[in-house]
């Protein structure tokens, strides 16, 4: 699958962690389902291990070995990319095994020997910009990448921390990553998150995603970041803030229709 400004946009979407193999395996038939009817093109998102969690009570997940193995599951028998988050050094060179993108949290992102260590696989590398950074610092990062020979990169923004427990996000830094040349993504769920607004956990408020995710792509985001479940309720991660699976397809309708009349408007733009 090809990604990229000149592209067509895509979604990388599924649940929050890995809760089993059977759930896994259940959403990701789902979202594939719905990206072919509607011919979006989809990356399958979960992790294997969630090692920022606000309390050390939190689910995690199930670790990094039975989690690739699901993913790869996904990857073989559905045939969809896969992407995860990689936490240290020492996971990449086993993920990179499985993981069609590797992904560098938020909190990870200017962790120099983690970003090296990704890239190094040549496998493309979707860095979030941390909460704590503006859009300008993401060019150090696309350094850090390029000096391994590594072209493969994304760059995602998913809102910036404003006082205690609350994010923000700013579109100019659609604009101003793009500006770097590589693909940027919005991170449309974890954009509406509290950061330990709950006490023991994150809070969030789902009903913005889609404002959000529809601002996004007018202003020029490739691609959209969104975590997915089939009840919310019951998740094990960041349930306040996942999308439930029955409300994807008239908000991919209307995502898809804002991306076409905006590569349009930039085709023209460009061509005078």
């Amino acid at each position: 699958m090809e990604v990229g400004q000149d592209e067509d946009l895509f979604i990388i979407a599924g649940p929050c962690v890995i809760e089993s193999r059977a759930s896994t395996l259940r959403h990701a038939r789902k979202l594939k389902s719905l990206s072919e009817s509607m011919d979006i093109p989809l990356i399958f998102k979960s992790s294997y291990d969630k090692a920022n969690r606000t309390s050390l009570g939190s689910f995690r997940g199930p670790g990094i070995d039975e989690g690739l193995e699901i993913l790869r599951a996904v990857k073989e028998e559905l045939g969809l990319p896969v992407l995860s988050d990689v936490h240290a050094v020492t996971e990449v060179e086993k993920a990179a095994h499985v993981l069609d993108v590797l992904q560098i949290p938020a909190f990870l992102s200017r962790q120099t020997d983690l970003i090296l260590a990704a890239a190094k696989t040549q496998k493309p590398v979707n860095v979030k910009k941390g909460q704590f950074m503006s859009p300008h610092e993401m060019g150090h990062v696309v350094e850090k990448i390029r000096s391994t020979g590594n072209e493969n990169i994304l760059l995602t923004e998913r809102g910036f921390s404003f006082g205690y427990n609350t994010l923000v996000s700013d579109f100019r830094s659609i604009v101003i990553m793009k500006e770097l040349g590589y693909p940027v993504v919005f991170d449309a769920t974890h954009s509406v998150q509290s950061p330990g607004g709950m006490g023991h956990a994150s809070g969030g408020d789902r009903r913005y995603v889609p404002a959000l995710a529809k601002a996004a792509v007018a202003a020029g985001a490739d691609g959209l970041f969104m975590e997915v479940h089939e009840n919310p309720a019951v998740a094990k991660s960041d349930g306040p803030t996942m999308v439930p699976l029955e409300e994807l397809e008239p908000l991919w309708a209307s995502i898809k229709k804002i991306a076409e009349v905006t590569r349009d408007a930039e085709r023209i733009s460009t061509s005078r």
